[in-house]
């Protein structure tokens, strides 16, 4: 495995929290992305450490990070990133009009 990708969701979330971040306290939305960084290069190199939300959505795995979860699949040459997300959300209705 080799790479992640962002798929449209979590980039549109990723903005968000770029913005939250932008206006609140720009050091900690630095941390913040680069730990987002980190734990996409560690699914990268261990794609099953996650936690399966298999209840959710079959292929459905996620990781915590600072609040927020990092919803992924694994895919033959990587991961794809789904959502990145509060963890106090509803998390199964995020997936309910999806494949």
């Amino acid at each position: 495995m080799s790479r992640y990708v962002i798929n449209v969701l979590a980039s549109q979330d990723l903005n968000q929290i770029a913005d939250y971040f932008e206006e609140n306290n720009l050091e900690a939305g630095d941390r913040f992305f680069q730990a987002f960084n980190r734990k996409c290069q560690q699914l990268i190199a261990f794609p099953n450490s996650g936690k399966s939300y298999a209840s959710i959505r079959p292929d459905l795995r996620g990781i915590s990070i600072e609040g927020y979860v990092i919803f992924y699949r694994i895919l033959e040459d990587g991961i794809e990133i789904l959502r990145v997300v509060s963890g106090r959300r509803n998390l199964p209705t995020l997936f309910q009009n999806s494949d």
